[in-house]
């Protein structure tokens, strides 16, 4: 399949462009039903005999060009709807009826804060398209987009997602005049999961109810199925709390498909080079060390234990506290003694043969480090953070 992707330098069109580059080259397999063979990539610095070549051989258009911040008013409809119709031309002189997607914005909706210029010029290119269909009988696919979020968005520009992690992540200031205000957010991964499903034919097809999104079969429209509804006043206090962590340690919910997911995963990208490394604190003594690495909310924490040759570190056990021990470097054994029994519980750990060992609440436990000359490295892993005012810890030895 040969694809041209109009509007391919901005941020849909980028990330859409990898991704079927990815599919090209045998990178991504989880759409092996595809067969990329050329990709065709326009934008403002593209001559018209490109856009030509493209349009008589491509099977394949996502139009994703457009004007979003002309100085001009009257560049809206030259940029939305005149680039369209000299689209569309290009592919009729061809007689190319491969399917069309363009992507529009709720804004074309015309209703209440949206009916502007912008809106106007959005609704102009939707109905050039939907009757460009109804002439050739090509397949028309008109996306609605709600605001767009994710990796290498433009800051500063026209997402507010952007802006605020591109400044909390740089220690800029941002101004949020109402909290309560809320936004209909895209995932760009989302995004280009539907759009791979349209190559293949599995759009999704929706209606308008005003400016809400209405799934259904047989619909005029398209859209991406999962979208997010948050205040502008949540999206600040996910971002601090992700700025934070750094110091804290603590990595606040994440689940599978969340929007806070989908944020932290925006957010890092924005981060400056200084702040992709952070150091962490090593408690040093002439044993080894031990040094937190990660807490959670809710599913305790990580930490790691560095042992000398000969130590033997723990000797205590706990009421309620459990943990794993897992030996990644070097060579030790650990002990765990149920408190008020004599029989001890004897495990050999090797960086040789990963394996995870629990320590038991009501058992006694130690880590020894049976080599002379070699450090002994484990990732510990508690089921609570570590609380100082109530530690749950109780030194006895094995």
């Amino acid at each position: 399949m040969k694809i041209l992707i109009t509007g391919a330098c901005g941020f849909v069109g980028k990330n859409l462009t990898e991704a079927l580059k990815n599919i090209r080259d045998g990178k991504d397999r989880t759409h092996s039903g595809l067969s990329v063979e050329e990709i065709f990539c326009y934008d403002i610095e593209s001559s018209d005999e490109e856009l030509d070549y493209a349009c008589e051989r491509c099977d394949f258009v996502f139009n994703l060009a457009g004007v979003n911040r002309p100085k001009d008013a009257s560049e809206f409809m030259e940029g939305n709807f005149g680039f369209a119709s000299k689209l569309l031309d290009s592919l009729k002189k061809h007689k190319n009826r491969c399917p069309v997607m363009i992507s529009s914005s709720i804004q074309a909706t015309c209703i209440g804060r949206y009916d502007s210029d912008y809106g106007r010029s959005k609704k102009a290119g939707e109905e050039l398209v939907f009757s460009y269909g109804e002439e050739t009988g090509a397949r028309v696919l008109v996306y609605r987009f709600p605001n767009l979020f994710g990796k290498w968005c433009r800051p500063n520009y026209n997402s507010a997602v952007a802006t605020f992690c591109h400044n909390i992540a740089n220690d800029l200031p941002i101004t949020v005049s109402d909290p309560s205000v809320c936004l209909e957010l895209l995932y760009i991964d989302d995004l280009i999961d539907e759009m791979l499903s349209a190559l293949e034919g599995r759009e999704h097809r929706c209606e308008f109810d005003g400016i809400d999104t209405v799934l259904c079969d047989g619909g005029r429209y398209c859209a991406a199925p999962v979208t997010h509804k948050v205040t502008l006043g949540e999206i600040v206090e996910l971002l601090e709390g992700f700025k934070a962590q750094p110091s804290t340690l603590v990595m606040p919910e994440i689940p599978a498909g969340s929007f806070a997911k989908k944020l932290y995963s925006t957010y890092l990208s924005y981060l400056p080079k200084e702040k992709v490394c952070f150091p962490l604190k090593m408690n040093v003594d002439a044993r080894g060390s031990f040094t937190e690495l990660l807490r959670t909310e809710k599913c305790g924490q990580f930490s790691v234990n560095i042992s000398k040759p000969g130590i033997t570190k723990g000797q205590h056990w706990h009421n309620t506290k459990w943990e794993f021990f897992i030996v990644v470097s070097g060579h030790g054994l650990i002990e765990e003694r149920k408190i008020g029994s004599d029989e001890v519980l004897r495990f050999e750990v090797s960086g040789e043969k990963i394996e995870a060992i629990h320590m038991l609440p009501g058992y006694t436990h130690n880590i020894i480090n049976l080599s002379d000359t070699e450090d002994l490295v484990t990732l510990m892993w508690a089921n609570e953070q570590f609380d100082a005012q109530k530690p749950d810890t109780f030194f006895e030895v094995v």
